[in-house]
């Protein structure tokens, strides 16, 4: 299968057919009642599928939990590294306890959070100062 992309014809690639396939099952179950939202990027070979039962909250936690993944798995010598660690340990906790109230202890680790980011901060600036 061909398909045109800004004026020049390329060949679809096996995740793209796999993508296709995926659009074809999901309209069968939508004509059985069953509702699903499928959010792609086909680019980075990046395809959700989402159930009717998915919340904002559900949907935040998962993206989150790519975010961590990236910052558990970066090298800690990145520049950016602790910045993306800590913003998501504290995102984390934020939504944890998305329905609940924060405990001293929740506010004591996104307060040592807070620190570290602008320590990590001032180290970028000073490494870069121009960019001050």
């Amino acid at each position: 299968m061909y398909v045109s992309r800004t004026s020049e014809t390329v060949k679809m690639t096996n995740f793209e057919n796999f993508y296709n396939d995926l659009l074809d099952l999901a309209k069968k179950y939508e004509e059985q009642n069953t509702p699903l939202k499928i959010e792609d990027d086909i680019e980075n070979d990046i395809i959700k599928v989402f159930g009717e039962r998915i919340t904002s909250l559900a949907r935040a936690r998962n993206g989150l939990n790519d975010v961590a993944e990236l910052a558990y798995t970066t090298a800690e010598h990145h520049p950016y590294w602790n910045l993306l660690y800590n913003c998501s340990e504290i995102a984390s906790t934020v939504l944890e306890k998305w329905k609940e109230s924060l405990s001293a202890d929740d506010l004591s680790d996104i307060n040592w959070a807070i620190k570290e980011l602008n320590q990590s901060l001032e180290k970028i600036k000073n490494k870069n100062p121009s960019s001050s």
